[in-house]
């Protein structure tokens, strides 16, 4: 921050930490999160065009098609591996082989596009909205204190169905998905948060909630009796982008207007309907 305002950034404290080359114009990056962990977890897609043609998502020697884990103090833990400098990687992270080999940095793996992932503010849950080809959107969750190496699947499997399975195991060998939903109700995930706030008590303490980019709809995961279930919530006419969490745990949404023209505005919709 800048030394004369506490709240100003001083642009000429910028420091790159991380640069992966990028082989197609699309998945090539989304949301970063400090997590209660306190490291960095970056959501990374697999590099882009269709299907995952160079198998990114499988392969521990790429940081594309995973989710990374970083220490951006850097003051302990193993040396840049696969992606930049000025961090360390921590010791327990769950590919650590040091030097060459696996990149360190991989947290999980057998993402297609994880642009949004938040953590529960009370459990610390990891939920990931990883973004579907052609016919299936997803959402992965991964419990709090988890030692990683979760493999969700991709280029394998597309949700719970196999996609291309050459050169892949059963589906038994993979971390499969809490949620998903076909094409016929939209055609790209939003990942959004876990409810914590105190408005909306009907909605539920727990439920995540997370949207289409396509359809505009919004739903409602919970775990019922050992089992998932999700529930529609709104059927909107915005192209959700991205959802925020208040200090006091209510949700809001960004949306673009039109693809051609991405505008954008942030409703806290969610909290007031």
């Amino acid at each position: 921050m800048s030394a004369a305002n506490p709240n100003v950034a001083n642009p000429a404290s910028a420091l790159i930490l991380m640069e992966i080359d990028q082989p197609f114009s699309n998945h090539n990056g989304g949301q970063l999160q400090f997590g209660p962990d306190g490291y960095l977890y970056i959501g990374m897609g697999d590099g882009g065009s269709a299907g995952d043609p160079f198998n990114n998502g499988q392969n521990l020697t790429k940081l594309l098609g995973k989710m990374l884990r970083i220490d951006v103090n850097g003051l302990v833990g193993q040396p840049p591996d696969c992606g930049g400098s000025n961090y360390t990687i921590p010791s327990n992270n769950p590919f650590v082989d040091g030097p060459g080999g696996n990149c360190d940095e991989i947290w999980q793996l057998g993402l297609r596009n994880p642009w949004r992932f938040t953590f529960d503010r009370l459990t610390g849950d990891m939920y990931i909205g990883d973004v579907g080809q052609d016919s299936w959107e997803e959402v992965d969750r991964q419990p709090a204190g988890s030692a990683g190496g979760q493999n969700w699947g991709w280029r394998c499997y597309e949700g719970n169905h196999p996609f291309n399975t050459a050169g892949c195991g059963p589906i038994s060998d993979y971390d499969g998905p809490i949620v998903e939903y076909s094409h016929s109700l939209g055609c790209s995930i939003t990942g959004g948060y876990v409810y914590r706030g105190p408005v909306m008590p009907g909605l539920g303490q727990g439920t995540y909630v997370y949207a289409d980019f396509c359809s505009g709809r919004v739903w409602g995961a919970r775990q019922q009796a050992g089992k998932w279930r999700h529930l529609q919530l709104q059927d909107t006419p915005y192209m959700i982008s991205s959802f925020g969490e208040t200090e006091a745990g209510e949700l809001c949404f960004t949306h673009d207007t039109t693809v051609s023209s991405p505008t954008s505005s942030v409703l806290c919709a969610l909290s007031s309907n």
